[in-house]
């Protein structure tokens, strides 16, 4: 039997968040995923939003050096109408996205909608949708106490299933070479 390389690599799922955030990680070898772990970690203990910031880094950090993973994706904060939370949202993020560029780690954001529908196949799916749709594709049992942990390994998720889209690394002369290249997808 011939063996192929197959390329592995490890996720990070971030979903920020300024009273919890979700992460999730997982293995990717070719277009097969495993769960590696999930969690959150809890700030709404701290009232000061610089501290809550610092905690979101150190704890993004040490995820990274426990876990080396290959690429880092993150939850874009969604359009809101208060901007003090979209702009505590973009901050929590931002600190996230340093611990993982500090460490040279390849980042990836995607909107809240993106993320459903790679996950559900429904843009509009609601959290316990993609909690029930991701235990089913990473065959684990327990459900986390909090739907941010798997809003986490949803993001973790999405970037995988992002990377195996070929229609997105190629470009087409026209309709014509896209449906000869994608006929599998057309019915």
């Amino acid at each position: 039997m011939l063996q192929r390389d197959v390329k592995e690599r490890i996720i990070l799922g971030i979903d920020p968040g300024t009273k919890v955030m979700g992460y999730g990680l997982i293995k990717e070898t070719g277009k097969q995923l495993s769960l590696i772990s999930l969690g959150i970690i809890k700030l709404g203990h701290l009232d000061n939003h610089a501290l809550k910031l610092k905690q979101i880094f150190d704890k993004t950090s040490a995820l990274i050096a426990q876990y080396m993973p290959d690429c880092m994706a993150l939850e874009d904060p969604f359009y809101g109408k208060n901007i003090q939370v979209i702009l505590k949202l973009g901050r929590a993020q931002g600190v996230a996205m340093a611990a993982a560029l500090s460490k040279n780690i390849e980042i990836a954001e995607y909107s809240p909608r993106k993320i459903k529908q790679a996950v559900t196949g429904n843009g509009n799916a609601s959290k316990e949708q993609v909690a029930s749709m991701l235990k089913s594709l990473l065959k684990f049992e327990e459900g986390p106490q909090f739907l941010d942990a798997t809003d986490g390994l949803a993001v973790a998720v999405c970037h995988a299933f992002q990377g195996n889209n070929t229609i997105q690394k190629k470009n087409y002369s026209g309709w014509e070479s896209f449906v000869k290249d994608n006929s599998h997808r057309l019915k």
